[in-house]
């Protein structure tokens, strides 16, 4: 999907995603000290907003400019600095702490957003990647159904490791969804499968 078919989409549906942060982006991140985030591919902004609430300096990124008004209406009085830029592209640089969540693009594609996002942090800084895994079509509920936007931690570890990175953590792991399988936390016992890869550059 392009900007303007994200626009649409984000236009058509009150919150396409929760207002609550991922749970694996919380679980990742809650330990670390404050400093400068940069959320790509943030859409509505929840992890960046919860970020922003624990005192974190961040900066969203996303290509669709409705996706962005809308973040800043739900971010209330927390700053964040909300940048229209396609992740494929965008650069930075001294960020602590890089987060992509669910961005689902063919290899080439992913790999110029994954090494992006490593080379816009200092020595030191955090990359967190979460993203629905390939198993998810087969094993998992809901989620894309096209293979080719589909990745194991192993397919985003291979796109960053030349970069310098010392890998903490990279596996498949299982999502509670709600019924339709989307991004909210359920209690119906439908699993979705996501791949998470966390990093350091060094």
């Amino acid at each position: 999907m392009d900007a303007e078919e994200w626009d649409q989409r984000y236009a058509d549906q009150e919150l396409v995603w929760s207002a609550e942060p991922n749970q694996f982006v919380a679980a990742e991140c809650a330990d670390l000290p404050p400093g400068r985030a940069v959320d790509l591919a943030a859409g509505e902004g929840r992890n960046a907003i919860w970020l922003a609430r624990r005192g974190w300096q961040v900066t969203a990124v996303d290509f669709s400019r409705v996706a962005l008004d809308k973040g800043r209406r739900l971010a209330g009085g927390t700053e964040v600095d909300w940048v229209r830029a396609d992740a494929i592209t965008w650069h930075g640089e001294g960020f602590d702490l890089a987060v992509v969540a669910y961005l689902q693009l063919p290899e080439v594609e992913r790999r110029a957003a994954a090494r992006g996002a490593v080379e816009a942090l200092r020595p030191g800084g955090t990359f967190l990647w979460v993203a629905h895994d390939s198993s998810n079509i087969e094993d998992g509920s809901g989620g894309p159904q096209d293979p080719a936007v589909l990745m194991t931690a192993a397919d985003v570890v291979g796109d960053v490791e030349d970069l310098g990175v010392e890998v903490q953590r990279a596996e498949r792991v299982a999502r509670v969804v709600a019924p339709g399988g989307d991004h909210r936390m359920g209690d119906t016992g439908e699993i979705a499968w996501d791949c998470l890869v966390r990093a350091v550059r060094v």
